[in-house]
């Protein structure tokens, strides 16, 4: 027997989530109507899709051959949906996204326009605002549907990682700094910062106290360009993603890697309520495209 595109929908949110608990939640449906349904599939195929681990699953090779396949027929059905809504002059369909500033320009940047070539009965408004705080407050209030963020987020929300960033020092020119860096080199060194009680610095000092160590501030601000001229006007050094340093920096300022790598994960959000079929399309899309950020060798 064929399988249900449910059926598809439902595996791919397993390898998305390796939850049955996560995918269930993901995709809006009770954990045992999922359970069943993959159980139905398997044994309609006459193979083993998962391997069970405890609390999680993982795929079987069988499983990673399905899921592979489930991927290319649900993009060919939501393609066919927008191309059926925009030459029958359906309304299109509007997607309000939101984000921060970084990742507006690197991550959306990318995203957005492959997004609506293939989704051309989709339009994607994108919002960009500076905090972590603001972003979860448009989701909650149901100004946006979904949020490009750095993970994790209030629990409030559902999360779909989407890939890993790297996150480097960056330091005025002439830095005389071992590289790669190791983290107790942070302890008494000068840095931009952003300002004190904002969720970025709080973490920021989060990860310090973890480490035991304590950088200096010499600028604490949120404007991103003051980052940029804090660092190469020679005031201090600063924690940012490696794959903003060429566009923000060009030749003017030193990067280094950390050790071990420092790897941020980068994911969608969305609060708890059913998406419209514009966010699933989005957040497949997404998981499907979005580059894996490697740390530089």
């Amino acid at each position: 027997m064929t399988p249900t595109l449910a059926q598809l929908r439902y595996l791919v949110a397993v390898a998305d989530c390796r939850s049955i608990t996560s995918a269930a939640a993901s995709v809006f449906v009770a954990q045992s109507a999922l359970s069943r349904a993959v159980q139905a599939m398997e044994r309609d195929l006459g193979v083993e899709l998962l391997a069970r681990r405890g609390r999680g699953v993982d795929l079987t090779p069988e499983g990673a051959r399905v899921v592979r396949l489930a991927r290319t027929v649900l993009d060919a059905v939501e393609a066919i949906d927008d191309i059926g809504a925009a030459t029958t002059g359906g309304a299109r369909a509007t997607l309000v996204v939101v984000a921060t500033p970084t990742l507006a320009l690197d991550l959306a940047a990318d995203l957005v326009p492959a997004f609506t070539e293939r989704h051309p009965g989709i339009d994607v408004r994108l919002q960009q605002y500076d905090s972590r705080e603001v972003l979860t407050r448009e989701l909650l209030e149901g100004r946006a549907e979904l949020a490009l963020v750095d993970l994790p987020v209030d629990k409030e929300l559902t999360t779909h990682h989407i890939q890993e960033r790297e996150v480097v020092l960056i330091s005025p020119p002439g830095s005389r700094l071992p590289d790669p860096l190791p983290f107790r080199v942070l302890d008494g060194l000068e840095m931009v910062l952003p300002s004190p009680g904002t969720g970025r610095r709080t973490e920021m000092e989060a990860m310090f106290s973890c480490l035991g160590v304590r950088p200096v501030p010499c600028l604490e601000v949120d404007e991103r360009l003051a980052w940029v001229t804090g660092v190469t006007d020679g005031r201090g050094s600063l924690i940012w993603y490696r794959d903003v340093v060429a566009r923000a920096f060009g030749h003017r300022a030193e990067v280094r890697s950390f050790t071990p790598p420092l790897l941020r994960p980068v994911g969608i959000a969305h609060a708890r309520r059913p998406l419209s079929r514009a966010a699933r399309a989005f957040i497949a899309h997404a998981r499907h495209k979005a580059p894996v950020r490697e740390p530089a060798r």
